[in-house]
């Protein structure tokens, strides 16, 4: 069951703007990216449930941050099917995320109040996501989109929270980019959490990096 209610889930998504993403099957080096990720000032975590057994690595990763990283908030994305949305519901889920706009999954969540963030790609399906109680879309892949369809969104549709996920960066550039267009906040993977951290198991790196990351979003919004 979620620990987080889905208004707590949307609130530190606006407060934090940013969701960093990973997946890694191996338990004891998510534990550790996890915690640089929090000591780094996020309390947000995307796993993206992508590879076999998955579920098994969630569920440590959950009660790791239950037990020992106190305000964490773990949610799972790459979520395709509602059986799959509901299992991880099961083991404490706090949000799901998915590539595409599926109304079963919609039903599952919102049947539990579990906040949900469907992957969309045209205002079409945005509105259709809205009908269904969606918060915070995501803009999936953002890197095909870009700021300016955000900003052209937001006109009529200024009501309309937008988290694009791929062709986030942690360069100045890209993330005033994204908030000068309107996001809400970013997801962040491989830039962020990269595959030279993960090998090297730079975990000190990471850290300052999601804390400077942090710290140029909010210097971006006070602008």
């Amino acid at each position: 069951m979620a620990k987080y209610t889905r208004l707590e889930v949307v609130a530190a998504m606006e407060e934090t703007g940013m969701v960093p993403l990973f997946y890694h099957p191996d338990i004891d080096l998510g534990k550790k990216v996890m915690k640089a990720c929090y000591d780094g000032g996020a309390r947000l975590m995307e796993f993206t449930a992508r590879g076999d057994f998955a579920f098994e690595v969630f569920l440590e990763l959950n009660r790791y941050a239950i037990k020992e990283l106190p305000g964490m908030i773990m949610g799972v994305g790459s979520i395709t099917d509602a059986g799959a949305a509901s299992m991880f519901m099961q083991m404490g889920a706090n949000f799901i995320v998915t590539p595409s706009l599926r109304e079963d999954i919609a039903l599952v969540c919102n049947r539990r109040k579990v906040m949900w963030s469907p992957g969309c790609g045209t205002l079409t399906e945005i509105n259709r996501a809205e009908e269904l109680g969606c918060e915070i879309i995501k803009l999936f892949p953002g890197s095909t989109y870009g700021p300016g369809f955000v900003k052209a969104i937001k006109g009529p549709q200024p009501w309309t929270s937008v988290m694009p996920t791929g062709g986030v960066s942690t360069e100045e550039s890209n993330l005033k980019a994204w908030f000068e267009a309107g996001v809400t906040c970013v997801g962040m993977g491989s830039k962020l959490i990269s595959k030279e951290v993960l090998a090297n198991k730079d975990f000190n790196g990471l850290r300052k990096n999601v804390a400077e990351t942090l710290q140029l979003i909010k210097t971006i919004r006070n602008r």
